[in-house]
């Protein structure tokens, strides 16, 4: 399945393209957004190599991850959002949108978007996400989508040089409803 364009309530989730690096560079080049994520910030040429590797991973049959670019009303990307495929079933997901754009429910309607979509479409019955202690909004985010806390996992990322903590949260088919959030 590609390419995919998947619509949400206020953003649209679509292939990453090679003409997205600039945008992309102000997410995972900003400190303030890389804080949160599962790695440090990126420069300019770690970033190309980035959205070139998902354009190529986007087009492996069978398809191993969806990665997608989080577009506003005038098709920048503003963020992403990904689930990649962890088993029979199952899958991780990941969400960053840009500090300049925080607050106004991004974060929340690309992770139900694509979480739906990852149960409707890909019939996936079970997604996590890993989410660290101190980070209240991505926190509120996985209550939003009604994911259940599931524990703590010790020393689980190296990132911005020191061991994080992570929250393992999930939910699974049956209890989802995309009217959440």
């Amino acid at each position: 399945m590609y390419p995919i364009t998947i619509p949400g309530r206020v953003i649209t989730l679509r292939e990453m393209r090679s003409d997205d690096a600039a945008d992309a560079l102000a997410i995972v080049g900003d400190d303030r957004v890389t804080q949160w994520l599962s790695f440090d910030s990126r420069d300019q040429a770690a970033t190309v190599a980035m959205i070139e590797g998902t354009i190529t991973r986007a087009q492996l049959d069978p398809r191993t991850e969806y990665y997608l670019a989080v577009a506003d009303s005038t098709d920048r990307m503003i963020g992403f959002a990904r689930l990649g495929l962890t088993g029979h079933q199952a899958a991780k997901l990941g969400y960053a949108i840009s500090a300049d754009h925080w607050g106004h429910g991004y974060a929340t309607d690309a992770a139900r978007t694509i979480v739906s979509y990852g149960f409707q479409e890909l019939k996936l019955h079970r997604i996590t996400a890993a989410i660290g202690p101190d980070n209240a909004a991505s926190i509120a985010v996985a209550d939003r989508l009604g994911m259940q806390h599931e524990g703590r996992l010790r020393d689980h990322v190296f990132t911005n040089g020191a061991w994080r903590d992570s929250l393992l949260c999930s939910i699974l088919a049956p209890e989802w409803s995309a009217d959440e959030g």
